[in-house]
């Protein structure tokens, strides 16, 4: 196996060397076998990160440097662009080269070099192109339409004039900018007196066109101070010259790419010699210029130059055009080295604010104040300890006597309690019952402590109850249920079981405690209702069925026949009386129309359909006729509806589908209705929902009819419940559960 570094220029390409055979063999044999695990996981982690990184689409970015990264300036902005560019969505790969226009400034060479990578990327089309200096951005300037057509450019730290208008449509980036101005200004004020500023610069095209920049932006000054250059000499020269500098002087260095004996320098080896030799402070434009003893100033931000050129070619990949992104002018701020501030007796309480100064030295007490603290601590916390531990002593005591007094108070209150309280641990095991729940168990305590409690539950109760009291001690929420226990005397008796979390002082979860009632007489009560809810219901139906049936076999048949009298009636007029024979049509429209009206009523009271032909069939023809009378569409459909459903179960849910579209119709104000049957498990399920304006689910929105109160306890009379969503405006649904198996216990 082969694993791959991509890093800096000088690591990029380079391949970790298999792992040697010879030296595993040489080690133990547990030793290989480690070795061999570490592998195999090194791998597979591999394995995964190329995996990934194949996933995601492949773009390429072509970086054209003035220098290589040796040079501070390249390598700061190098680090910014890959800083900004990390967390990209895409696979990059990166391709940078360098003009080394200080080492190779003859136009022959340099011509080679742009000959070279023009024909290089001829076949490898960059996505972006990003320019590091003035000789790049010229380059692309005159070679972007032939060689890398349509390729958008982000340039960065050009000198000079920013990218030809042929070149603006395509291009974007930071325009570099020095503040020289804003640099004196607050050398002035940390060295007031100042007659002379001296501004020191190299002899390369780069530096000449830093002096042109700081000469134009330096004329305000002129009338302050005296302003001299040192420019066009050899690195020595320059040296001994700033070793004689008159008093009440402070030296600009703006940059030394090669002196005028034509030695190149970077700015880390030309920096450290200038603030060395320099009998004045060396003030800088430059963050790639500090930590060489120079003071620094309002100095260019070079690494978040690159950051604001990497986010630019970051969204150009995403697709932005270069000219919907605004071009940025220079990044600055105010930068300082501690150290050369101390050493020039400049205070710092003059800097501007929001200063970043560097290498502040930390006095004795910044350096050592955590560890003089924790002495004198230690030495007042033994004291301290020595009474806390007297007075904790003491405190301890009379905590415990309150606690045995609290516990037998507890057990006092509880004993003589008219109800059955019990306690839990955190393991989920009961720890006390009080003496009632004794009572009525005629249990001992350790018989019912642990989890001996649960042998007094009925068989059929046992799990639902475990089921709530587990899920409630797991989330730690308080919780009711209701089961049946063995009494003393054998009889099961139905419970009542209230229980609630109990937390200590600091938070933490310490149980459960909780309270139960014997409400055996209360179910009674509370069945037999049901069971007089049921008879009643029962009744009105089989009242609603004899009405239905003489209003259909009786009424709607008499009126029937005189509708037939009433037309033959008319028969008989002839031509001798057309008024009359028209208001006896009149009257035979109104009788057919008032038997049309008491069939419908009849059908309404008792569904033939839902008696003959079964539920679904029942409901589907209620919702056909309630369209057609009430202009409302109502869309229905139905799954998995058994065909035995016993028929007081189905007259139950066609019951409460009959009074939800009543209740559209009278409150909602939709025009459309859904209503859905469904067997779900071991319920039957019905919903009825529309899109009309809603309501407060705790108002009272329905008044006419069975009601909502009614749906209800019909479910009730059943085992079944109703569920009601609803909100202003945002429609309304009932949901309607009946219990399959209880439904078919009741018929059989």
């Amino acid at each position: 196996m082969q694993l791959f570094v991509v890093g800096s220029e000088k690591s990029r390409h380079q391949v970790v060397q298999r792992a040697s055979g010879k030296s595993i063999h040489q080690a133990c044999w547990p030793c290989s076998r480690a070795i061999a695990v570490f592998v195999l996981v090194l791998s597979w982690l591999a394995l995964q990160g190329i995996t990934t990184a194949q996933g995601k689409p492949v773009r390429r970015i072509l970086i054209l440097n003035e220098t290589g990264t040796s040079y501070p300036a390249i390598a700061l902005i190098n680090q910014g662009i890959q800083t900004a560019l990390y967390n990209s969505p895409y696979r990059l790969e990166f391709y940078s080269e360098y003009f080394d226009t200080l080492l190779f400034p003859d136009p022959p060479t340099q011509q080679e070099f742009r000959a070279f990578y023009i024909r290089k990327y001829r076949n490898r089309r960059p996505d972006v192109i990003i320019t590091v200096g003035p000789s790049p951005i010229k380059f692309m300037e005159e070679v972007h339409q032939k060689a890398f057509p349509g390729v958008p450019i982000v340039f960065c730290l050009p000198i000079g004039s920013v990218p030809a208008a042929a070149l603006n449509s395509e291009s974007t980036g930071v325009e570099h900018d020095i503040a020289p101005a804003k640099t004196v200004e607050v050398a002035l004020r940390l060295q007031p007196g100042t007659k002379h500023l001296v501004v020191v610069g190299g002899a390369s095209d780069f530096d000449k066109h830093h002096l042109a920049a700081v000469d134009q932006k330096l004329k305000p000054f002129r009338d302050q101070v005296d302003i001299s250059y040192m420019t066009n000499l050899a690195m020595p020269d320059l040296l001994e010259n700033l070793r004689h500098l008159p008093s009440h002087t402070i030296v600009l260095f703006t940059s030394v790419g090669r002196d005028a004996a034509g030695t190149p320098f970077k700015a880390n080896e030309a920096g450290p010699l200038i603030a060395d030799a320099a009998n004045a402070p060396v003030f800088s434009l430059f963050d790639a210029n500090l930590n060489h003893g120079e003071v620094g100033g309002y100095v260019s931000s070079l690494s978040q130059q690159g950051e604001i050129a990497g986010h630019m070619a970051l969204r150009l990949l995403n697709g932005e055009r270069p000219q919907d992104i605004p071009r940025v002018k220079g990044v600055h701020t105010y930068m300082f080295d501690a150290r050369a501030l101390k050493r020039w007796r400049l205070k710092e309480q003059n800097l501007p604010p929001g200063s970043m100064v560097l290498n502040r030295q930390l006095t004795v007490w910044e350096s050592y104040k955590w560890y003089i603290i924790g002495g004198v601590a230690l030495i007042i916390g033994e004291t301290l300890l020595v009474f806390g531990l007297a007075w904790q002593r003491a405190r301890r005591r009379k905590a415990e006597a309150a606690v045995r007094e609290s516990e037998e108070r507890f057990r006092l209150v509880a004993n003589s309690a008219p109800v059955l309280i019990w306690m839990a641990g955190l393991d989920k095991q009961c720890t006390y019952v009080n003496q009632p729940w004794l009572k009525f168990t005629g249990r001992s305590l350790d018989a019912e402590l642990g989890n001996g409690w649960t042998e007094g539950i009925h068989p059929e109760d046992l799990k639902s109850s475990l089921d709530t009291y587990t899920s409630a001690f797991d989330s730690h929420e308080s919780f009711e249920m209701q089961y049946r226990l063995r009494r003393s005397d054998g009889e099961y008796r139905w419970i009542f079981d209230v229980g609630v979390p109990r937390f200590n002082a600091d938070g933490s979860f310490a149980g459960y405690i909780g309270s139960s009632l014997d409400v055996t007489e209360q179910k009674m009560i509370e069945e037999a209702l049901t069971r007089l809810s049921g008879r009643l219901i029962e009744g009105q139906e089989e009242e609603r069925k004899r009405i239905a049936r003489e209003l259909h076999d009786d009424y709607n048949q008499r009126l029937a026949m005189l509708a037939i009298d009433l037309e033959k009636l008319a028969d008989t007029f002839g031509d001798s009386s057309i008024e009359a024979a028209q208001q006896v049509h009149k009257l035979f429209n109104h009788v057919s129309e008032l038997g049309a009206d008491l069939h419908s009523l009849s059908h309404t009271l008792h569904s033939s359909t839902l008696e003959s032909l079964g539920l679904v069939a029942g409901v589907r023809a209620f919702c056909h006729e309630f369209a057609e009378q009430q202009r409302i569409q109502v869309d229905f459909a139905h799954e998995n509806i058994p065909r035995d459903v016993p028929s007081d179960a189905a007259l139950c849910m066609f019951r409460i589908a009959q009074e939800g579209l009543r209740n559209i119709k009278k409150h909602s104000g939709a025009s459309r209705a859904e209503v859905r049957l469904e067997c779900v498990g071991e319920e039957l399920h019905l919903w009825v929902q529309d899109t009309g304006k809603g309501f407060e689910v705790n108002g009272a929105p329905m008044n006419g009819g069975i009601g909502i109160r009614s749906m209800k306890e019909r479910l009730r009379v059943f085992g079944g419940h109703l569920e009601i969503e609803s909100r202003p405006l945002g429609g309304t649904r009932l949901d309607a559960w009946l219990p399959f198996k209880i439904t078919r216990q009741r018929a059989s």
